[in-house]
């Protein structure tokens, strides 16, 4: 009689805290795929991608490639297409109640260098290449696109899909199509980029603030005289002023801006004379200048012009300068930041989610902030060569979580 009682005892124990081990395993699974993730088309988006890869455009000229997206997108169900500049397109999808505007951009445009990977989709245009993953960028967003437009019964508001052209050359695609006026309305902005040396489907998020830096350019000519070589008080030998220059810029950074504030002035460019035993009569120079605040932008261009002007006066030569502002630093709004992290986190887990460090990069996707706040991420896509190089490739297998990140972002923006 006792070893029944001890028998029921244990089953009674036992039997509910099996049930409830079992429970807990269930309802601990956060990351657990939602029922939408089966609508990612993820075999077309390696399609989509490849095909643009394959056939890509600089800026400005990406008239096929534009065509291609606004076809693809016109195959998805609910998603109205307009195209608000020339190279440029926008998918609008209207949930099936009112609420905020949300848009997601990608860029579609090549950057003008030959190929050298052995893809059996490599580039077939010559000197052309997609080198910085817009490729990767376009087919995630259709990807996007496809998804959410199997959805618009579950969505409150409307998402702009924004298919940009001319990133890589300023003044950018970005104005052309703000200045369109498509955009009013829009509440919020979020964009991702593809980076490599960080793990295939890791989502970053950038940092609040300066995310990315400000760039500006300038080209200047030093006019000296000429003279021969072994009579140089008859010259003015420009290569002495502008060493001179490109000296006194260092200082610009060590000595002028505020330390602990990222500014970085590089001379990618110092070309005169052709022959060893004479003194050129002109010297050309060109630099990139990146920073993070408007405060430093200004007073680092005011710093470059005083310099400039005075080192020419001083030896007696002139000089003829182009300095241009070209992109601002993306500045990361805090809230859209929080809430990207939270979405990303809740489709991918905490594990594949990461700060990511500032991009000393710069990126016209900055602009879309005169219309409303801006969030812009990173996607890892595996070790490889970097972004602009002839040897850049992307591993697809990142591309799904692209899509889910973007998706589950979209979602929870426009349902909270």
């Amino acid at each position: 009689m006792i070893k029944l009682l001890l028998l029921l005892l244990t089953v009674f124990l036992c039997g509910p805290l099996s049930a409830q081990t079992k429970q807990s395993k269930n309802t601990g699974n956060k990351n657990s795929n939602p029922t939408w993730v089966k609508n990612i088309p993820a075999e077309d988006v390696i399609t989509w991608r490849r095909h643009i890869h394959q056939n890509p455009e600089l800026s400005f000229n990406e008239e096929n490639t534009g065509k291609y997206v606004e076809e693809v997108l016109k195959s998805f169900p609910n998603i109205e297409v307009i195209r608000p500049a020339k190279t440029s397109v926008i998918g609008i999808l209207k949930g099936a109640k009112p609420g905020k505007t949300v848009a997601f951009r990608a860029d579609m445009d090549a950057l003008p260098m030959q190929e050298e990977t052995d893809l059996p989709f490599k580039s077939k245009a010559e000197n052309v290449m997609h080198s910085c993953g817009h490729d990767a960028h376009t087919a995630v967003l259709l990807g996007t696109a496809a998804t959410l437009s199997k959805m618009q019964n579950q969505l409150k508001g409307t998402v702009y899909f924004i298919f940009q052209h001319a990133e890589e050359s300023p003044p950018g695609g970005a104005i052309d199509i703000i200045n369109s006026g498509a955009l009013k309305g829009v509440d919020a902005f979020f964009g991702m980029h593809v980076l490599p040396n960080f793990p295939a489907g890791h989502v970053g998020i950038l940092p609040v603030g300066a995310a990315s830096t400000a760039q500006d350019v300038f080209h200047l000519n030093i006019i000296g005289k000429g003279s021969h070589g072994s009579m140089p008080h008859l010259g003015i030998d420009p290569i002495v002023v502008g060493a001179a220059i490109v000296s006194a810029l260092q200082s610009v950074v060590s000595r002028n801006v505020e330390p602990g504030e990222m500014t970085v002035v590089t001379i990618g460019k110092f070309q005169s004379g052709d022959a060893f035993n004479v003194i050129a009569d002109r010297a050309e120079l060109a630099a990139s200048i990146r920073t993070t605040t408007d405060k430093t932008r200004k007073q680092v261009e005011e710093r470059i012009k005083e310099i400039i002007d005075n080192i020419t006066k001083a030896y007696g030569a002139t000089y003829e300068l182009e300095y241009v502002p070209t992109y601002p630093a993306i500045q990361n709004d805090e809230a859209l930041n929080a809430h990207a992290r939270k979405s990303a986190v809740g489709i991918l887990g905490k594990e594949q989610v990461f700060d990511a460090p500032m991009m000393t990069a710069s990126e016209d996707f900055a602009y879309y902030r005169k219309i409303a706040p801006v969030s812009f991420m990173t996607l890892g896509i595996g070790d490889g060569a970097a972004n602009h190089n002839p040897k850049f490739t992307v591993d697809e297998s990142a591309l799904q979580n692209g899509v889910k990140a973007q998706v589950q972002i979209i979602l929870d923006y426009l349902n909270k």
